[in-house]
């Protein structure tokens, strides 16, 4: 698939290397000198030289022969007039990034189609989303769910009192009666392990685990974990993150926002007049021990900078704050932090390359989803009728080993397979597999 991708910042070039490995052809265009020559150094792709609003650019980067156009700049008009210049061009399909909310509002004046983009991603408000799900499953390190969450993964970290340690996984489904999950993967000292029936669970692990979601409670009981009652949060970053946290849960919860900026605090002010904002900064121990950190159930580190995220919450950790989330941005340091003893961490380029590969896949893949810092990929496949994953039993298929089935919907019901099943056309897999065992995969499902 010819692929044309607008901007080559963070999400851009990492939206770019994700498709390349899935041997799309890339071809970018980007304005600035420092960004282009990072793009041409780090992706076998072509990166044009040009500003993404200028159909003299989008000519040069052939926009005509792409099959989809994906404006990923920082900048929401520029995004947009390249989305309708493609259209005119006759692209099939274009996405847009947009940061103004009024954008993506079921009442603007202009509709998505109006304006020439197929599919309008939002990253802020695609990772306060996550950020309120981890909130409300304070127990978790991640939680994405399927198929309007009737398919639940959820990642939990082992302590040392965990009654799941050191028993191998296929004695251990007997001995708790074959739940309805499955253990899809493992990250033990910063590596990524599909498991086999041999394994056994080790203290530190952290565990993937799909899961039907009336099941959920009880296995994190099982875990040795507990769901903790928040209802005090303090927010370090009052950014449209920030801010979209606060507004989903307000209502419920009593919210704190520290923001360094005083006008955006005064502005925030008006805009959430139930939440207290507070002018000062995050990682300041005083202002933190003045504002009641102490009696605080969450902490929420958002900040456009990583490195105050992570020192912040480092921090929050050490004074025993039961339940932290993090927004950590450079992939870089997204596979240490479990190792630096953070809690939950959220990527919005990440969350925001998940949505636009579910866009580019969706005939053949009905969700895809990159973890941060994991080194594996959990995708929903849709099995098609003559598809070799179809003509077996599960036990029978020539699976590939670093790849895992962890849940199938048939018939609106969910099945955590064994052996003996079998996939049958239209039924949507959930399938967790390391990079390298994708194209594998994927062929059992053509």
């Amino acid at each position: 698939m010819q692929v044309l991708i607008v901007g080559a910042g963070d999400i851009g070039l990492e939206l770019a290397k994700r498709l390349s490995q899935e041997k799309h052809d890339i071809t970018m265009i980007e304005h600035d000198p420092h960004k282009m020559r990072r793009a041409r150094e780090q992706l076998d792709a072509l990166v044009i030289e040009g500003h993404g609003a200028s159909y003299n650019a989008l000519k040069k980067a052939n926009v005509h022969g792409a099959d989809v156009v994906a404006a990923m700049t920082n900048n929401d008009e520029t995004n947009i007039l390249a989305c309708q210049l493609a259209k005119k061009a006759g692209v099939p399909s274009t996405l847009g990034r947009v940061r103004n909310p009024e954008y993506t509002m079921p009442d603007f004046f202009l509709s998505p189609q109006e304006l020439g983009v197929d599919v309008m991603i939002h990253p802020e408000k695609e990772t306060a989303n996550a950020v309120v799900r981890l909130i409300r499953r304070s127990s978790a390190t991640d939680l994405i769910e399927f198929e309007d969450g009737r398919i639940q993964l959820l990642g939990i970290r082992l302590e040392e009192d965990s009654s799941l340690l050191d028993i191998p996984l296929s004695e251990l489904g007997k001995k708790s009666g074959d739940p309805p999950l499955r253990i899809v993967a493992i990250i033990r000292k910063q590596s990524t392990i599909i498991p086999k029936g041999h394994d056994a669970l080790e203290p530190g692990d952290q565990i993937f685990v799909i899961c039907d979601p009336d099941y959920v409670n009880d296995f994190i009981t099982l875990t040795g974990k507990k769901d903790t009652r928040i209802d005090d949060i303090m927010i370090l970053g009052g950014g449209l993150i920030g801010q979209f946290i606060a507004a989903s849960l307000g209502s419920e919860m009593k919210v704190k926002i520290i923001e360094s900026n005083a006008e955006k605090s005064e502005e925030i002010a008006e805009v959430l007049p139930h939440t207290l904002i507070i002018h000062g900064d995050g990682t300041d121990y005083d202002l933190l021990a003045a504002e009641g950190i102490v009696d605080m159930d969450a902490f929420i580190a958002v900040t456009g900078d990583d490195e105050t995220n992570i020192i912040a919450t480092l921090l929050v950790r050490h004074m025993k704050i039961p339940r932290t989330v993090a927004l950590v941005n450079k992939v870089v340091y997204l596979p240490i932090t479990t190792t630096i003893g953070m809690d939950a961490v959220v990527s919005k380029q990440l969350l925001t390359v998940n949505a636009v590969q579910r866009h580019i896949r969706q005939h053949q893949v009905a969700a895809v989803v990159s973890l941060p810092g994991i080194d594996a990929h959990c995708n929903e496949y849709i099995a098609k009728g003559g598809s070799k994953i179809t003509k077996k039993k599960l036990r029978d298929i020539n699976f590939p080993q670093d790849a895992i089935v962890g849940a199938i919907l048939h018939d609106e019901h969910i099945v955590i397979p064994k052996g003996d099943d079998q996939v049958a056309p239209g039924d949507k897999v959930v399938v967790f597999s390391l990079p390298h065992a994708l194209d594998s995969v994927e062929k059992l499902f053509k």
